[in-house]
């Protein structure tokens, strides 16, 4: 059964918001450094979920108005983010976010951009963004080069319910490249990592909108599959998850 995109993530919120990666803290200096972030910025975080994203401005002390169109990650958002006084967030999906025209100067997409209709996107993004406005895209692409990485993969492969046709990497770079068109983007790529024991790795592969949460069928299999891998692999009860950090930084001009 094929579920909503912006209903995907309502029976995960709590996995997502212990298990899902931050984002590298040093993206701030750099967009500071290379690509003249001003500090008065006001941001515009579209698909804000749960609030990473929106966490990583907020500590550098920007505005940012978060748009979210699952209830339950905007109201946890809230929640998580409610001692932030320049933050806000409302109903509203990257083709229509009811933002006013003009009024953002960054927007930014993280871990989202892959749900977008990327037309219908494109057409808001120009619409709301400064004249000298900037899109930044950015994921936290999980590696598969170690032993237990292309094994864990495999897993995700063998019981995830959609994983192939929804994985973000199926929006390769001459997609996003195409969707900045006649501006450009530049790309920027950081490390970043994951330590887990079984039940935050348990709770790393559940925060996944295409793997069967409890009481679904496979579940009991899968996590059976990933009790094997973990014991496998594991390094004094620990496993770590490697993940590059991709910014496609960019504007329509």
């Amino acid at each position: 059964m094929q579920i909503n995109s912006t209903h995907r993530f309502s029976n995960r919120v709590d996995d997502y918001v212990k298990y899902r990666p931050s984002y590298p803290p040093t993206i701030i200096s750099l967009l500071q450094e290379k690509y003249q972030l001003k500090n008065n910025s006001r941001i515009a975080d579209i698909g804000s979920g749960t609030g990473i994203s929106s966490a990583l401005f907020l500590d550098a002390g920007y505005e940012v108005i978060g748009v979210e169109p699952n209830k339950e990650m905007r109201d946890r958002s809230v929640e998580l983010l409610a001692n932030y006084t320049k933050f806000e967030v409302k109903d509203g999906t990257a083709e229509n976010t009811e933002l006013e025209a003009h009024s953002i100067d960054v927007i930014v997409a993280g871990q989202a951009f892959h749900w977008f209709d990327r037309l219908k996107t494109k057409k808001e993004f120009q619409r709301i963004l400064a004249a000298s406005g900037k899109v930044i895209l950015l994921w936290n692409e999980r590696l598969t080069q170690t032993p237990f990485e292309k094994d864990y993969d495999e897993l995700i492969v063998k019981h995830g319910i959609d994983y192939v046709s929804v994985d973000h990497r199926n929006i390769d770079e001459q997609k996003i490249q195409t969707f900045f068109e006649p501006g450009a983007c530049a790309i920027e790529v950081l490390a970043n990592w994951q330590i887990f024991d079984f039940e935050g790795l348990k709770g790393r592969l559940l925060s996944s909108s295409y793997m069967p949460s409890h009481h679904e069928a496979g579940y009991e299999e899968m996590v059976g599959d990933l009790r094997l891998l973990f014991d496998r692999y594991q390094q004094n009860g620990e496993i770590r998850i490697n993940y590059e950090t991709k910014l496609y930084i960019g504007s329509f001009r």
